[in-house]
């Protein structure tokens, strides 16, 4: 029985901490961070203040766990590639690319936490498995070379600046008259991959000739 009553305690903890920062996500992204109060948020869930602390010291560690949370989903939408062998890898960095876009229209709270809150942590940013995934996609198109290896970040940066732009802006003017969304994500994919990839391949070919 004292099991029983402990295992209640823990998941009603664990659904208070669920609800907690469901609440806090929408209000980030509707206030930001510099509006954001914890009792705002504890009026939002009808909870005290006090309750809230007793899961998050500050709003600063709340958007740090929101944001950590957001890179974590947006890796388990990429890592199906990780178990993929493509016999084209530029079509599998493409694939890569789409699925990015397509986990941010379909989550655009947690995408905004991840990448469009402007976030007042002065801590040195670091990169997330994401981007390593990224970064792995795009080392397997350039090849082993050392000049690949040299480029390889900005490249990968470079393609991430693009395809960043177009789930941004889709997921912030969903009302623009788009020609048509699936065409623009298209054109600016293969456009951002032609610029990134293809001078590389280009000089690579020459260099056999």
């Amino acid at each position: 029985m004292f099991m029983q009553a402990a295992a209640r305690r823990a998941r009603h903890r664990d659904e208070m901490r669920l609800e907690i920062l469901r609440a806090a996500r929408q209000i980030f992204v509707r206030y930001g961070v510099e509006n954001f109060s914890m009792r705002t948020l504890a009026r939002a869930v009808g909870y005290s203040p006090a309750a809230i602390y007793l899961h998050f010291t500050n709003k600063e560690q709340l958007f740090e766990v929101l944001v950590e949370e957001s890179f974590a989903h947006l890796y388990d939408a990429l890592r199906i590639l990780l178990h993929e062998n493509p016999k084209d890898p530029i079509r599998q960095l493409k694939r890569g690319l789409r699925l990015y876009v397509e986990w941010g229209l379909k989550n655009p709270s947690e995408y905004q936490i991840a990448f469009v809150v402007r976030n007042p942590a002065k801590n040195p940013y670091r990169t997330h498995r994401a981007f390593d995934l990224a970064r792995t996609l795009v080392k397997c198109c350039l090849g082993p070379s050392k000049a690949a290896e040299r480029e390889l970040d900005l490249r990968t940066q470079a393609l991430w600046a693009a395809t960043h732009g177009i789930t941004s802006l889709l997921t912030q003017r969903p009302s623009f008259p788009w020609v048509s969304r699936e065409s623009v994500i298209n054109q600016v994919i293969d456009s951002a991959v032609q610029g990134a990839i293809g001078p590389a391949k280009r000089r690579k070919a020459k260099r056999k000739n």
